[in-house]
């Protein structure tokens, strides 16, 4: 059965509801005390803590309903490899909207959402070498809580467009920007670069996609603030 969107049963006059990441936890957890498969997507900028809200979710669920009750699978999984951003003349970008395999990833959304397969396999991504690892996250037909996370979950491009209203809900995380350019800096360096470059692609290549989620964060139907 396809999961109720509560994004489209809202008024559009409504405000968004912003949400403590308790309160969020919270909410994830009710939506998978269901019967029916929910999938919840979490977007934001780079450094808004999308991975970690989605982590948190799911230990939290998986504490409370049991082992495997929710699965996270990010939008990075979804990242193009080197190979072909090098060849696509891309890389010097890497996480910029067109960086990214966006058909596939809605083909996958589409393919949780109907949660008719006996598993479905997702691909992740391993930043110790910087790529996506096909094949790597198992979604049983009995997981009821998907969390998938990425910056351009409610992007106005398509095919990102059928996002919204394919997912139960979609959230955005907000944060301080200064807050956000300090999280990547330190993520940045701990996967090898100094603190100038560091810093230097946090501000130009990050900032650039962080401007574009900005733009878009009146499409989720509530927000996090992380």
């Amino acid at each position: 059965m396809r999961p109720v969107n509560h994004r489209a049963c809202e008024d559009d006059t409504v405000p968004q509801q912003e949400m403590s990441v308790d309160e969020a936890v919270e909410r994830a957890v009710e939506l998978a005390r269901g019967a029916d498969r929910v999938v919840l997507g979490i977007a934001g900028a780079p450094g808004a803590g999308k991975s970690t809200l989605a982590r948190r979710i799911v230990t939290a669920v998986d504490e409370r309903l049991g082992a495997g009750t929710a699965v996270q699978v990010p939008m990075d999984g979804f990242h193009l490899a080197n190979a072909a951003l090098d060849a696509l003349g891309r890389h010097d970008r890497k996480g910029a909207v067109d960086t990214f395999d966006a058909a596939g990833y809605v083909a996958l959304a589409r393919r949780l959402v109907t949660a008719d397969e006996p598993v479905v396999w997702a691909p992740d991504f391993d930043r110790r070498i910087d790529e996506p690892v096909a094949g790597s996250i198992a979604v049983p037909r009995a997981t009821r809580l998907v969390v998938t996370e990425g910056n351009y979950l409610l992007d106005t491009e398509s095919p990102w467009t059928a996002l919204p209203e394919l997912l139960t809900e979609t959230w955005a995380c907000v944060v301080d920007d200064a807050v956000r350019v300090d999280r990547l800096v330190g993520r940045h360096m701990r996967h090898g670069r100094d603190h100038d470059a560091a810093r230097a692609w946090a501000v130009e290549v990050d900032g650039v996609n962080a401007a574009r989620v900005a733009a878009t964060v009146s499409r989720a139907s509530r927000t996090v603030r992380t």
